[in-house]
């Protein structure tokens, strides 16, 4: 499939061809939802703690006498039952990562490429440089484009002035082609490619 090239000043720049077999395919949202899940899941900390009764800091004296108080019979404070005491199953530090194997991952960010696509949210720029490095210059030219809230993806390197006045507006991300992932092109309107990131990507899967 074809896609028109344009550049910062809304001018034509030509033509790329995006390959069907990144920008083509039918989109499965299982797949992509899996991805979803995968990031969010593997980002998280996981340090939540809560002590339990061998962890907290009470009397271990026996409440009471066994026997002929009328009441039920209770040990020391530190069960869950009473204030004070641990928490019965309560969290403990772990890994909330699950697996999925990497051909899995290679395939849903293809989907999640192929779904902008097919949704008309890819914009493929000649490239994302700016001389000044001036975030008003850079948001003018965000406003031609109608880009409010994007996605960048450039090449391998990022062009110094582009991402040091890009990083101060609001609801615009910049990443590098190694930093592409489908819970980022999904969370943001439009996916900006350009023509480095294209080639970058056809590369990869190539």
């Amino acid at each position: 499939m074809k896609a028109s090239v344009t550049t910062l000043d809304a001018t034509t720049a030509g033509e790329v061809e995006l390959a069907d077999a990144i920008f083509g395919l039918e989109p499965r949202p299982d797949l992509i939802h899996r991805m979803v899940r995968y990031q969010l899941l593997k980002r998280m900390a996981g340090t939540h703690h809560a002590q339990d009764r061998s962890e907290v800091n009470v009397t271990g004296k026996k409440m009471y006498k066994q026997k002929g108080t009328g009441g039920a019979r209770h040990g020391d404070k530190s069960v869950p039952q009473w204030r004070g005491g641990g928490k019965a199953h309560g969290p403990k530090p772990r890994s909330h990562a699950v697996d999925m194997p990497k051909k899995v991952r290679a395939l849903a960010l293809r989907h999640a490429l192929s779904a902008k696509a097919k949704a008309g949210d890819i914009v493929v720029l000649d490239k994302a440089a700016s001389s000044e490095g001036k975030t008003g210059a850079l948001r003018q030219q965000f406003a031609k484009l109608s880009l409010d809230n994007a996605l960048i993806i450039d090449g391998a390197e990022l062009d110094v002035g582009f991402a040091r006045a890009a990083r101060n507006i609001p609801n615009i991300d910049l990443l590098p082609i190694q930093g592409i992932n489908v819970y980022d092109i999904l969370r943001r309107r439009k996916l900006v490619l350009t023509k480095a990131a294209v080639e970058a990507l056809e590369a990869r899967f190539k």
